[in-house]
């Protein structure tokens, strides 16, 4: 009988997982699921699948560390294709849903476009576009913002539309194309399915069409899509289709992450005054804090693999064809690992352990770039603003999908800084 009731309960665990109040806080489920895991009957959808329209996949819950360091860098065994969105009317995103030896092909492309120098070479502009938007927020002497709508969506549309070279117009659709997609809006499956195609449709008629001006001899500015259609490695290009996904896997899965990751940013700076304080003596300690603020409160919560052989995690015989939720926020707070894990702590002797940006062939290509905009958006904030503080109504978190953990709605109080006060 005591199994029963504990087979019981362990289920009704894993049946919150993708549950409103799980979304908003995950961490205290996490714990309580942590010593059953690995654990079967997880239904959620990956993200680009349209709920409604797209059956749920029923996956292993994976939490420990070791389990989902593990499964993350073994991608041999673990797949990260996508059969369920395969089939979706939304498009398949590029190197996400690819294994070797294709997934190295891509990467070795897309590589030279997306290099390390573009990043540093862009890190001018996304200082500026961040001193522009907070003068455009506090221009009418307004200092209650509500920041997640104004701030925090605005600025990774903004360097995404820069980085493409696209009109800078463009940038308001992006997050209602990522949020449709990301699952992370609350939308019916005919707002999400037409909000795919019309994503898919401006990239294939954008590329499409630089692709001819290039063929055409025209003068084309210099950005990352041309890049994308003119980089060559081993005698091997991308093929216009692979460009127009890999532009849409920047709108969705870069956009959307960055938004959240700089509202849980913002929201710790507000929560923690001494830390401010801290980050203004110490400005070299904010990269500790965004990595802190990456393993504490990261956006990424989970993704999926699909087993390609029978293989032992911890106490659990996964089979071939099993699909695994890896839930690398959980890992993030494995105590472990991470010491005390819901403390923040930006002198964690291991903070580079933390696995938000993923691991092995799969780590995120696109960290650098988000990191790049979290310091100067940080950096500015604490140079132009004495003090920050939560205002009006409490902080709305995101409850629609365990994809990304973050905030619906985020209002801050932001003091301009006195001339001439003190570092």
């Amino acid at each position: 009988m005591a199994d029963t009731e504990q087979a019981a309960d362990i289920a009704a665990l894993v049946a919150a997982l993708p549950t409103g109040d799980t979304i908003a806080n995950p961490y205290p489920l996490y714990d309580k699921l942590r010593a059953y895991a690995p654990v079967k009957g997880y239904r959620d959808y990956p993200p680009g699948t349209v709920p409604g329209a797209d059956e749920p996949v029923n996956a292993w819950v994976l939490l420990d560390y070791d389990h989902v360091s593990k499964v993350a860098r073994d991608h041999r065994t673990f797949s990260s294709r996508d059969p369920l969105q395969e089939s979706s009317s939304a498009p398949t995103l590029m190197l996400v849903n690819h294994d070797n030896p294709e997934h190295d092909r891509l990467r070795a492309v897309v590589n030279l476009a997306f290099s390390r120098k573009r990043i540093e070479d862009l890190s001018p502009h996304v200082n500026r576009m961040v001193h522009d938007l907070l003068e455009e927020v506090t221009r009418a002497g307004t200092t209650s913002i509500e920041v997640m709508g104004e701030i925090c969506a605005v600025l990774p549309a903004r360097v995404m539309v820069h980085l493409l070279g696209l009109p800078p117009e463009i940038a308001d659709r992006f997050r209602h194309w990522a949020t449709a997609f990301m699952l992370s809006a609350d939308l019916t499956p005919e707002e999400r399915e037409r909000s795919n195609v019309d994503l898919f449709t401006y990239f294939a008629r954008t590329v499409t069409q630089m692709e001819a001006d290039l063929a055409a001899g025209a003068d084309v500015p210099d950005s990352l899509m041309r890049a994308l259609l003119t980089a060559e490695a081993d005698g091997r290009k991308l093929t216009t289709d692979e460009v127009i996904r890999f532009c849409l896997t920047l709108v969705v899965a870069g956009a959307e992450t960055t938004t959240f990751l700089l509202g849980n940013l913002l929201h710790e700076l507000a929560t923690m005054p001494d830390m401010q304080a801290r980050l203004r003596a110490e400005p070299a300690k904010i990269d500790a804090f965004i990595d802190e603020s990456l393993r504490h409160s990261g956006p990424p919560q989970r993704l999926f693999r699909i087993a390609e052989a029978d293989t032992q995690i911890g106490d659990a015989l996964i089979r071939k064809g099993d699909w695994v939720a890896l839930f690398f926020a959980a890992a993030n707070h494995d105590p472990a690992m991470f010491a005390d894990p819901q403390a923040f702590d930006i002198d964690r002797p291991n903070l580079n352990k933390q696995l938000t940006f993923g691991v092995g062939i799969h780590h995120c290509l696109g960290s650098a770039l988000a990191r790049a905009e979290a310091r100067e958006l940080l950096r500015a904030v604490l140079e132009r603003f004495g003090d920050i503080q939560l205002a009006g109504t409490a902080p709305e978190p995101q409850r629609a999908s365990l994809l990304n953990h973050g905030l619906a709605n985020l209002t801050l109080a932001l003091t301009p800084r006195l001339a001439g006060a003190a570092e």
